[in-house]
């Protein structure tokens, strides 16, 4: 079926277990469009084009080109949806602290465990006629649980529907944003705390209170057993502490930070600054093995309103949770606590 010809309602955003541009595209594939003039548009984008609504750039439409017929009103949630999660992604380090995401329907999940040797046990060869080692891999006891973080569009149609898209996205994009630095709260207490499975971090102090040396640092590194000391979340203040330390002034970090937009460690870890980050703490990480991110579906939106112009208190919303996958994966340094 040609683009122009797409027929679009509002159940396209309540089939389970598809996005609404995944309904789309299946009604509609890219693959149809390759080597013409609008091939790298997906199925949402090719709609906007087929309505001439024009959402980002000086030449931006008004919000009302939306709903200049019905079948182009049913277009309004996904825009939504999408400045939305462009704002997530914009500030969001989530990505930087995740091993895995998971999606779910529902609202009920269990993570998985699984037990590594002792500190200390050496990796035998195995013989012939010898046991192999076992990995046992086990259901956590306790559900995750998944948070609702979201905030409440409220606005009249009239207030809004000369307002260039372009503008109306910023706005978005700060919901999404809100969104993402609650996620990594959220995130940030699973790795000091726990998911409710006895999975706490290993907690440090340090060896004189209110200060930080680069032993300190060490002592940190020296916790993980099994895995990498890759990454730090650190909270301001003991960011500052940080860079007062002499090894942090290695020319070759300023360099490297000028060139990329990122601090790395004389440890070889990637540094990552937080107000998310209890104050006085740094939590070290190995990345590939510490987190899991559970996501009760896609962001949420009640679509209905928004198609029907009721913008007045449609919420915008995304539910979320974090497992620990590796206990020992993460230990977290307290420099207000002595060691």
């Amino acid at each position: 079926m040609n683009y122009q010809g797409l027929k679009l309602e509002k159940g396209m955003y309540n089939v389970s277990s598809k996005s609404f541009t995944k309904v789309l595209e299946e009604l509609d594939p890219s693959k149809n469009y390759e080597n013409t003039d609008i091939s790298g548009l997906d199925a949402y984008q090719r709609q906007l084009k087929r309505y001439d609504i024009k959402v980002s750039g000086a030449n931006s439409d008004t919000v009302e080109k939306f709903f200049s017929t019905t079948n182009a009103a049913v277009l309004f949630p996904e825009y939504i949806s999408r400045a939305v999660h462009q704002g997530i992604s914009d500030v969001t380090t989530l990505d930087d602290i995740i091993a895995t995401k998971t999606k779910i329907e529902g609202m009920d999940y269990r993570s998985i465990t699984s037990s590594l040797p002792e500190r200390g046990v050496r990796v035998e060869q195995v013989l012939e006629g010898s046991n192999i080692p076992v990995t046992k891999i086990n259901l956590q006891t306790n559900l995750i649980p998944l948070k609702k973080r979201g905030r409440v569009l409220e606005a009249t149609y009239e207030s809004i529907r000369y307002q260039r898209l372009d503008l109306f996205t910023v706005t978005l994009k700060q919901i999404g944003a809100y969104i993402a630095k609650a996620q990594l709260r959220d995130a940030v207490n699973v790795l000091l705390n726990g998911d409710g499975n006895n999975n706490a971090s290993v907690k440090l102090g340090v060896a004189t209170v209110d200060t930080l040396t680069y032993n300190d640092l060490l002592k940190l590194w020296d916790n993980f057993n099994e895995y990498n000391f890759n990454t730090m979340l650190v909270s301001p203040d003991a960011f500052m502490k940080l860079l007062a330390i002499s090894e942090f002034r290695d020319p070759a970090t300023g360099l490297n930070f000028q060139a990329t937009g990122k601090l790395s460690t004389p440890m070889g870890a990637s540094l990552i600054r937080s107000t998310a980050v209890p104050a006085n703490h740094i939590i070290g990480l190995d990345k590939n093995f510490a987190l899991e991110m559970v996501s009760a579906g896609d962001i949420e939106i009640e679509y209905d309103k928004l198609i029907d112009k009721q913008i007045q208190r449609a919420a915008v919303t995304a539910t979320t949770g974090f497992a620990k996958i590796f206990k020992d994966a993460t230990v977290a340094l307290n420099i207000s606590t002595a060691g």
